[in-house]
């Protein structure tokens, strides 16, 4: 290894057909290499639900991110495979639904909280509220890090979706 080569994370953006068994061989194509999926998203995007477009975020060195790009693109059912992260600019957005258990102070304090970070209560308890934050991956974290001194008990995440900005479609 080069000692100027450090690991990078990066996003990817992956269009398929969408077809049985997809995800598995995907999936199957990391792990079987030893490259890790850090987050992954599906979602089907055109009206006939003939393709899905994964956003796949992972890390490695600058030469092995390269040959997962060119693996991936290898898959017959892969039609476009965009590194993003090489790309340029693009937007990364994580939904998270946080559940946090309190009463009193802590309940007000939560609350606040929410406010400062633009969470949504979607549910509410005498003793519980549910917030949906969405937001960078680091606007996330930082807010389930504060939740977890006011009485987190629970965490559902979706994942990374991105794209690229501009005019360009990927």
């Amino acid at each position: 290894m080069d000692s100027g080569e450090v690991i990078e994370r990066h996003t990817l953006s992956v269009t398929v057909d969408n077809v049985a068994g997809i995800l598995a061989r995907i999936a199957g194509m990391f792990s079987t290499r030893g490259y890790n999926i850090e987050s992954l998203t599906v979602a089907d995007v055109t009206k006939d639900n003939a393709i899905s477009r994964l956003s796949i975020v992972t890390s490695g060195l600058p030469h092995v991110i390269d040959q997962m790009v060119h693996q991936l693109d290898r898959l017959p059912p892969v039609h476009r495979v965009v590194d993003l992260t090489a790309v340029g600019p693009h937007v990364e957005r994580e939904l998270a639904l946080i559940k946090v258990v309190g009463v009193g102070d802590n309940r007000i304090e939560a609350l606040r909280l929410a406010e400062v970070y633009h969470a949504r209560v979607v549910d509410a308890t005498i003793a519980s509220f549910i917030f949906e934050v969405t937001g960078t991956t680091e606007k996330v974290e930082k807010f389930l890090e504060l939740m977890g001194e006011l009485g987190l008990v629970e965490v559902a995440r979706t994942g990374i979706a991105a794209m690229a900005r501009g005019r360009d479609a990927f």
